[in-house]
């Protein structure tokens, strides 16, 4: 009974596929003039989210609700309240090491601690970890932008003061944290 089994799952299924190629053919065949395209043999590209010619817009695909919204590629952070709106947005000095692009959950915060680079930086808002270095956002005390040295594995995003402390009260335990490339 097995064998007679895989006999008409084996026979339907070479029955779906072949209908499935004709119906294919017979609607490449009524396509209208207008809509046809010569075929190039590669693939047409995907088509691409429009993208706003304004360089804070706040990239496609992020998700819904209120999230922090960190660009690799642009070295920017947003703010997003409900509904898309953007409260802040704000450039920032990357790590070393990057989170991979991906939706994250803020697990830590600490008001005061000594950066991986040995500065003082203070509302740190950690969300990631990659092979045991944490990343996080954080404001350095003094002010100071980080000196990067490539050879060194360290996880801080650096924010100013004054984003530092916007992120500080915005990005609590739990909230959704979106990585984009």
């Amino acid at each position: 009974m097995a064998g007679t089994s895989s006999a008409i799952v084996a026979g339907l299924t070479a029955a779906a596929l072949a209908t499935v190629g004709y119906l294919g053919h017979r609607a490449a065949q009524t396509v209208p003039p207008d809509l046809k395209r010569q075929a190039s043999g590669s693939p047409a590209p995907a088509p691409k989210a429009p993208r706003s010619n304004h360089p804070a817009a706040l990239p496609p695909r992020t998700g819904l609700g209120q999230r922090v919204v960190y660009s690799l590629g642009r070295d920017r952070v947003w703010l997003v309240d409900q509904g898309d709106t953007v409260r802040r947005t704000f450039g920032v000095s990357p790590s070393t090491v990057d989170p991979a692009p991906g939706t994250y959950r803020v697990t830590s915060r600490s008001g005061e601690v000594t950066g991986s680079d040995g500065v003082p930086v203070e509302h740190v808002v950690r969300f990631a970890s990659v092979d045991g270095t944490a990343i996080g956002f954080s404001a350095a005390v003094d002010g100071s932008a980080p000196v990067l040295d490539p050879t060194e594995r360290t996880g801080g995003i650096r924010e100013t003061r004054a984003d530092g402390a916007a992120m500080w009260k915005f990005a609590t335990i739990g909230r959704t944290v979106v990585v984009v490339p």
